[in-house]
């Protein structure tokens, strides 16, 4: 069975899901697609989303003009990175999906530790 680009993706993701579960770590976790990013501070248990942030975010959309890139990522990772200290969370395990970490994915990443977040 061959496997398509999304498949191969799922794949890597449950694998590092997989090392996250085991360590206990409430997670940092990102979705991107060709025109919005999304990150979401999930609980250790898994249960219960403790923050989130996109570029689908009204104060977010005022200070873009495309949601697709890596200014734009660089906003939610500050945005997430504010609310999750908000929700009492400093150390996070960054879950990225499956995605590589490069581009917006990285950007993201790099301005939620520049605003404090620990990972």
């Amino acid at each position: 069975m061959k496997l398509n680009k999304k498949d191969n993706r799922l794949r890597r993701a449950r694998r590092g899901r997989a090392k996250i579960r085991e360590l206990e770590a409430t997670r940092l976790s990102i979705h991107r697609t060709p025109r919005h990013i999304y990150a979401q501070v999930i609980a250790a248990d898994g249960l219960s989303i403790l923050a989130s942030a996109s570029t689908l975010e009204v104060e977010v959309r005022k200070g873009i003009k495309n949601g697709g890139n890596i200014k734009a990522a660089a906003i939610v990772g500050a945005r997430i990175a504010e609310k999750a200290k908000a929700a009492g969370v400093d150390t996070v395990a960054f879950d990225r999906s499956g995605f590589r970490y490069h581009g917006r994915v990285k950007a993201l990443a790099d301005a939620a530790r520049e605003a404090g977040l620990k990972f």
